[in-house]
């Protein structure tokens, strides 16, 4: 329904878009391994682990498999991450903390931890998303950022586009 607004500033990595669906279903599709699997992750990564325990406090481990032989080198790539929530208002916010992990979910403490706010708006008929990530240094988002993290996101929130039109 929209493009995906993206600003990187100081420590802060905002985005916004606008999606064909009701606050409801958006919400969901960020908060149900049954959804998530069908949109997180850039084109040709695949949702190979989704662990959900969805609550303050509760933690989601996951990892991102690279599918797609055309990636070259990120082909059978494996990307673990955990988030950590620490607060949820559905269907209008979710608060969270986001880390680089490993199978295990141990955390990886070489990779910057980020703390990232999830707004859920009714607007014009669908719902706005609005993502505010704050990492602790300039240096710790530029690190994510040259790790292609914008095209990355860019594409898994067209993902998600597609998966709520069907």
């Amino acid at each position: 329904m929209g493009e995906t607004i993206v600003k990187a500033e100081g420590k802060e990595f905002a985005m916004e878009r606008l999606f064909d669906a009701t606050q409801d279903q958006v919400f969901a599709a960020f908060t149900k391994c049954e959804h998530l699997q069908h949109w997180w992750g850039p084109r040709g990564w695949q949702l190979t682990t989704c662990n959900l325990d969805f609550r303050p406090e509760g933690a989601w481990h996951y990892c991102m498999t690279c599918q797609d032989e055309a990636q070259g080198e990120f082909f059978g790539m494996e990307s673990w991450g955990k988030a950590v929530y620490q607060s949820i208002d559905a269907p209008n916010s979710i608060v969270y903390t986001d880390y680089f992990s490993d199978a295990e979910g141990n955390l990886n403490e070489e990779m910057p931890p980020s703390d990232t706010t999830l707004i859920f708006e009714p607007f014009e008929g669908g719902t706005k998303v609005i993502s505010r990530t704050v990492y602790d240094s300039e240096a710790s988002l530029q690190t994510v950022i040259d790790m292609g993290m914008e095209y990355g996101i860019r594409e898994t929130w067209d993902r998600l586009d597609d998966y709520l039109l069907k």
